[in-house]
């Protein structure tokens, strides 16, 4: 056999290949086993991240009975007699019953063709945003005209724009790769997206969503190599616009006093109402909390526990222990969507790193966000805490953004092993 090998080459061919391949894993951002066994063989890793699934499915688990615990006592008050113990509860479990196999189908999805489709689904994420102003269309709750009733859920278009605009991005940036050192090429037309849907948000009126997407947008332009000087300017610029708004809106410049100084009496029962509220709900927590369902602060004192204040409920309840694992989950969950698409660009595949890194701010800025509002640190935005508040729109959009993270991070190991995405 050996004189056969020798005679036809074989040897130096086969030799040949195995230099191939190492200088190929040698290449690649991780390897393709996580250790050894017993016997000294490589572990195979799995074909995708179980402790991110494992992780959200964890989020998603605790925020249906922190959900539950804050709406509890709802039927109690006037405005939701009709209601039962239950109903938010089952609602929830329901949206994340459709979001769950949703996302499983979202994550057959070949990245490829999500890249193609990236353009038309800003598109008519923008057509939904304004289908929502039209009278007798969108659905309007407390003065903010937000949601499309599709009978199991109130849609929110918003929710959609978020993951759009990291797709829009991404595919922006891969497009205009080239000419990213030119200012009116690079980020003039992306400037004109973010303003009209920018003017479509701040008309229903929903400013923390703009900002989150606004984020998303220049994070991605930042990663993308888009020069520093022209981040800057860009950065300058939506400051200067988000300074203007606040300038020109009574409301909005209320609520800015409002948050400088809750506890001031001419505050304290109106606009920095909620704010002082969720302060008493941490304040009651301390360190181990009051216990599991023992929340005051949640019988009709906080408004909206079981949405956008749902982590000071957490806080009381559950104590900082509950809030620093909280914080430590989300921190884990973006950090690892960040790494997944590092990985990406890593192994030429531009479009789904950067639009991975653009999920990877939405969680994470959106989190950031919701506990600054929470905390006091930040004016209250009407943001929900991703995976954990209750709300149908934000659960299904975030696990459809999730799965396609885990999609990403699917054809990752698949291409780290020698095979196609």
């Amino acid at each position: 056999m050996s004189a056969f090998t020798q005679r036809f080459g074989l040897d130096a061919l086969r030799q040949r290949w195995l230099a191939a391949r190492a200088e190929r894993e040698a290449a690649v951002p991780i390897r393709d086993w996580t250790g050894a066994d017993a016997n000294g063989q490589p572990t195979r890793i799995a074909g995708f991240d179980q402790t991110l699934v494992w992780l959200v499915v964890g989020l998603l688990a605790l925020g249906l009975v922190m959900v539950y615990s804050a709406s509890i006592a709802l039927p109690d008050s006037p405005k939701f007699a009709r209601y039962a113990s239950t109903f938010f509860l089952t609602r929830h479990a329901l949206s994340i019953a459709i979001a769950a196999v949703t996302a499983l189908v979202a994550v057959q999805v070949p990245i490829a063709v999500w890249e193609k489709w990236a353009p038309w689904l800003f598109v008519a994420a923008l057509l939904l945003l304004a289908v929502v102003l039209v009278p007798h269309v969108g659905k309007g709750v407390n003065g903010a005209r937000r949601w499309l009733p599709l009978g199991v859920m109130n849609f929110q278009p918003s929710e959609l724009a978020k993951l759009a605009m990291a797709m829009y991005a991404a595919s922006y940036m891969v497009r205009k790769m080239e000419v990213k050192e030119r200012f009116f090429q690079a980020v003039w037309p992306m400037a004109v997206a973010l303003a009209v849907i920018g003017l479509l948000l701040l008309a229903e009126p929903d400013m923390g969503a703009f900002i989150v997407i606004a984020v998303i947008a220049l994070g991605i332009l930042f990663l993308g190599g888009v020069n520093g000087r022209m981040f800057f300017l860009s950065f300058a610029v939506l400051i200067g616009a988000f300074a203007l708004m606040i300038a020109s809106s009574p409301w909005r410049r209320e609520r800015i006093l409002a948050f400088l100084n809750p506890w001031d009496p001419v505050y304290s029962q109106g606009k920095g109402y909620q704010l002082t509220h969720s302060l008493i709900a941490f304040g009651r927590g301390e360190l181990t909390g009051q216990g599991l369902g023992a929340s005051v602060e949640k019988l009709h004192y906080l408004p909206e526990a079981h949405t956008d204040f749902l982590m000071a409920v957490i806080g009381e309840e559950l104590g900082f222990i509950g809030v620093a694992a909280v914080i430590l989950a989300f921190f884990w969950l973006t950090r690892r969507i960040f790494v997944i698409g590092r990985q990406a660009v890593q192994l030429d595949r531009v479009f789904a790193g950067l639009m991975v890194q653009g999920i990877g701010i939405w969680m994470g800025g959106q989190t950031l966000i919701n506990l600054g509002v929470n905390l006091g640190a930040l004016p209250t935005k009407g943001l929900t805490l991703p995976l954990l508040s209750y709300g149908g729109s934000a659960i299904l959009m975030s696990l459809v953004a999730l799965a396609i993270v885990v999609r990403v991070d699917i054809e990752n190991r698949q291409l780290m092993r020698g095979g196609r995405a």
